[in-house]
């Protein structure tokens, strides 16, 4: 099935290998310039008071937010929003907002508490009721904002690496029964990248990670993504040919090109393609004799 892949798109895959510091660095950014435009904002309205005092107040605040991000994206995971979860899922978000805006409240307190007993000054945010109304009416804004940008991110990374699926089983003739496990284990599963649609064998999937609701595919050096769990997937196919070896990947044993046994009692694997995938000690034995 190589023939059928799709040649990838060499920047998606260079900026696949860098990320992680890519969306940190996003997050910095932004959150450094609202830092830096809201506490010029904030002392030109207050120019009585020296400008480090906004600027702590701006910094206590969006270091407060940069440290909420992950909690955020890990809760958006568990709770997603699309179409088919707004009715379920939304309420959690609601009652998210009251948790974030707390978060937010007393780790920003406590910074600005301590940033000015520093310099021997007292910091007093006055009646906490107050400040927990003011601060959630901003604090819902950023919630919307953060949430809004993690799912279209996610979106456009779906379309740009391509959203797999499980082929629907074949018609039968009326009156003949399916073939036994031919829904149960899919052959092929069909890729959909850039209006574009082709099939990959499940021989050739390499190793699948756990990526929140959906699972990773590495095929041939490209990654595509298909809503399932790991669990739930690998029921899908050979249990004699794919294992899971950790607890968010599994791979395809004909695969492994060498297991390295590390000191803590966990595995390296490197893969035929040249990529690596970890091992936890109490899946080791399920790589049997490969």
């Amino acid at each position: 099935m190589a023939d059928n892949m799709d040649t990838g798109n060499p920047w998606l895959a260079h900026y696949l290998s860098y990320r992680r510091a890519a969306e940190i660095g996003y997050w910095v950014v932004v959150l450094t310039v609202q830092m830096l435009f809201n506490s010029i904002t904030t002392w030109i309205d207050r120019r009585h008071i020296p400008f480090v005092e906004p600027l702590v107040w701006e910094l206590s605040s969006s270091l407060t937010v940069g440290l909420l991000i992950p909690a955020l994206v890990a809760f958006e995971r568990r709770f997603p929003l699309h179409w088919a979860t707004l009715r379920r899922n939304l309420p959690w978000h609601l009652a998210g907002t009251l948790l974030f805006c707390g978060a937010h409240v007393l780790v920003m307190m406590a910074l600005r508490k301590a940033a000015y007993a520093a310099v021997g000054a007292s910091y007093a945010p006055g009646p906490w009721a107050s400040v927990f109304a003011y601060e959630y009416l901003k604090d819902v804004r950023s919630y919307v904002l953060i949430l809004g940008a993690l799912v279209s991110y996610r979106l456009l990374l779906l379309r740009l690496q391509g959203e797999a699926r499980v082929l629907d089983a074949p018609e039968t003739a009326a009156g003949t029964a399916p073939a036994a496990g031919a829904a149960a284990r899919p052959e092929r599963f069909l890729v959909r990248k850039l209006r574009k649609e082709f099939l990959i064998a499940a021989t050739d999937i390499e190793w699948l990670q756990a990526q929140g609701n959906y699972i990773g595919i590495h095929v041939n050096g490209h990654d595509y993504l298909l809503r399932s769990t790991l669990a739930d997937f690998l029921g899908q196919l050979d249990p004699a040919r794919f294992v899971q070896v950790h607890r968010s990947f599994a791979v395809n044993l004909d695969r492994i090109a060498e297991i390295e046994p590390l000191d803590s009692g966990d595995a390296r694997l490197r893969m035929k393609d040249g990529s690596q995938v970890p091992c936890s000690r109490r899946h080791r034995d399920a790589l049997g004799g490969s």
